[in-house]
C-alpha cells in the first residue's frame, strides 16, 4: 500500500509534463496545441484525487502532503501558464498585459490559500481560478480585447464572492445528468481544439455554449437554493 501511495503521487507529479509540453506549444504560437496540454493536465488532477482517496495516500505517506503538492500543481496549470498565454497571445489590449495577468494571479491565490474553498456540499465558494477554460473562451471564439479584460476583472473578482459554483464530478445533486453532459462537454473541447471551430458546423457552438450555460445556471441555482436554506 505504501508503494501504491507513492505512485500516487508520482502519478500527480506527473501532470507538469504536459504543462511543460504547454510552455513549448506556447514559444512555438501554438495556442491551441497549449491548451490541449492544459487540458492533458487537467484529466490527471482530475483522476489524481480519487486515486489518492482509494489508496490512502495521507495514511500511508504521512510525510508528503498531497494538497501541497496538488496546490502547486493546479496553481501552475490552472492559472500561471494561462496568464503566460494571455500575455503571449496579446488577448487584452496592448499596456495592460502584465497589469492583467498581475491581477489574475495575484486573485487566483487566494482561492488555494482559502481553507473554506468549498462548501460540505463540494461546491466551490466563489471563482475556482479556472483560468485555463476562461482562456479557452477567448481563443477559441475569438473574444475581443475589451471584453477579454472584462471577463479577468469579473471573474478576478467573483474569487471572493459568496457565489457556489459547481464541481461536476462532486455535487450530488443532479450528478446522473451533470456527469454526462460534461463528458459531451470535455469532448466538444477537444474537438475544438483538434480541428478548430471553422471546420466545425454553427450548431456545435449551440450545443456547446448550451452547455456551458447549465453549468453557470446550475451553479447560480445553487448558490440562490442554499443560501435561502432550501434543500438542493
Amino acid at each position: 500500500m505504501k508503494i501504491r501511495a507513492y505512485l500516487v503521487h508520482v502519478f500527480t507529479a506527473s501532470g507538469l509534463i504536459p504543462i511543460m509540453l504547454s510552455v513549448d506549444a506556447i514559444w512555438q504560437g501554438e495556442a491551441r496545441l497549449a491548451l490541449i496540454w492544459l487540458g492533458v493536465a487537467m484529466m490527471i488532477d482530475g483522476l489524481d484525487g480519487p486515486l489518492a482517496r482509494r489508496y490512502q495516500v495521507a495514511v500511508h505517506t504521512p510525510h508528503i502532503d498531497g494538497s501541497v503538492l496538488d496546490h502547486v500543481i493546479d496553481f501552475t496549470g490552472y492559472c500561471f501558464l494561462p496568464a503566460l498565454m494571455i500575455h503571449h497571445f496579446n488577448l487584452v489590449p496592448s499596456g495592460f498585459g502584465v497589469i492583467a495577468t498581475s491581477y489574475l494571479l495575484m486573485t487566483a491565490l487566494y482561492t488555494f490559500a482559502n481553507r473554506q474553498a468549498k462548501t460540505d456540499e463540494n461546491d466551490f465558494r466563489g471563482f475556482p481560478a479556472l483560468w485555463n477554460i476562461v482562456v479557452f473562451y477567448m481563443i477559441i471564439f475569438e473574444s475581443g480585447q475589451m471584453l477579454n479584460l472584462a471577463a479577468i476583472a469579473f471573474f478576478g473578482a467573483m474569487t471572493f464572492a459568496p457565489n457556489r459554483f459547481i464541481h461536476p464530478v462532486r455535487v450530488v445533486a443532479l450528478r446522473r445528468l451533470t456527469i454526462p453532459l460534461l463528458a459531451i462537454w470535455t469532448i466538444m473541447v477537444f474537438t475544438y481544439l483538434g480541428m478548430g471551430r471553422a471546420a466545425l458546423p454553427p450548431l456545435m457552438d449551440w450545443v456547446f455554449m448550451t452547455l456551458s450555460v447549465y453549468f453557470l445556471a446550475l451553479s447560480g441555482w445553487r448558490s440562490w437554493a442554499l443560501r435561502g436554506g432550501a434543500k438542493a
